[in-house]
């Protein structure tokens, strides 16, 4: 399974995540028109084992893959979901060039199969 890459344009969410069951690969890529890293993308593995821990700010938009058979993933956010204002980034836009550490096609919600380019995505100042 595999999420994202989501984010809120207005009311944007900064997002503390953590795994505690099984092991994802979590990343957030950097939308800020403004900053030197825009377009750019970290990734972090995320496990019961490793007990880390990831902070994606406001500005980000944050995505993930889970990379065991199964996986309960946590977060807490700074700010409500706010739906009418998600957007959605494709997860493979070449553009970005995230590497989910994985081969073949992910299972996708319709959502996340209709995400948008970089280019084409209406990102942060």
């Amino acid at each position: 399974v595999l999420r994202g890459l989501h984010y809120q344009i207005r009311q944007p969410q900064g997002k503390l995540v953590r795994v505690v069951r099984g092991t994802v690969f979590d990343v957030a890529v950097d939308l800020r028109r403004s900053s030197p890293t825009f377009g750019q993308w970290v990734g972090e593995e995320l496990s019961e084992e490793n007990q880390r821990q990831m902070w994606v700010p406001p500005g980000f938009a944050p995505g993930f893959v889970v990379l065991s058979e199964s996986a309960d993933f946590l977060y807490k956010t700074t700010d409500y979901y706010a739906p009418e204002h998600e957007r959605c980034i494709a997860w493979n836009d070449p553009e970005i060039g995230i590497d989910w550490r994985f081969n073949g096609e992910p299972s996708l919600s319709a959502k996340d199969a209709k995400g948008a380019a970089l280019r084409e995505a209406e990102v942060f100042p």
